[in-house]
């Protein structure tokens, strides 16, 4: 069974621009085409492309996925690549909740120092406009 670009978007809940950016750089192999040069698709694509759109979700980057896709490819291999990838990944995860949590509490910390008087008193507008508040509390992410 084949179906076009448009039907594998509808099954993937993939857009047909990044499919076809996809194609371009090498993550998902360019289909056979009709003589019409319409791209023709099977269940092969579908099943990659879903696995790219997942990871995607999780926040790979793309040259992650591409080191992925070769291990999935390459099924006998050591699986120590791809857990090394995932640590990376979810290290990421965790700074990234370590900052907003910083940033919450500095939200907090503003609000609950307000005086919910006028503008002239208010913490909020302070606490914005004096960066050394923020130093060594948030990181720039």
């Amino acid at each position: 069974m084949d179906f076009s670009i448009g039907e594998l978007a509808r099954r993937t809940q993939v857009k047909v621009p990044t499919i076809r950016y996809y194609e371009q750089i090498g993550l998902l192999a360019p289909p056979p085409r009709t003589e019409g040069q319409q791209r023709r698709y099977d269940k092969t694509s579908v099943a990659r492309l879903a696995f790219i759109r997942h990871a995607r979700e999780l926040g790979f980057n793309i040259e992650a996925i591409r080191a992925l896709l070769s291990l999935q490819d390459n099924p006998d291999q050591s699986c120590s690549v791809a857990d090394r990838i995932a640590s990376v990944r979810l290290a990421e995860v965790e700074e990234r909740i370590a900052s907003l949590s910083a940033l919450r509490a500095e939200l907090q910390r503003m609000l609950e120092e307000c005086a919910c008087g006028r503008v002239a008193e208010c913490r909020v507008i302070e606490t914005l406009a004096d960066n050394s508040h923020r130093h060594g509390r948030l990181t720039d992410n």
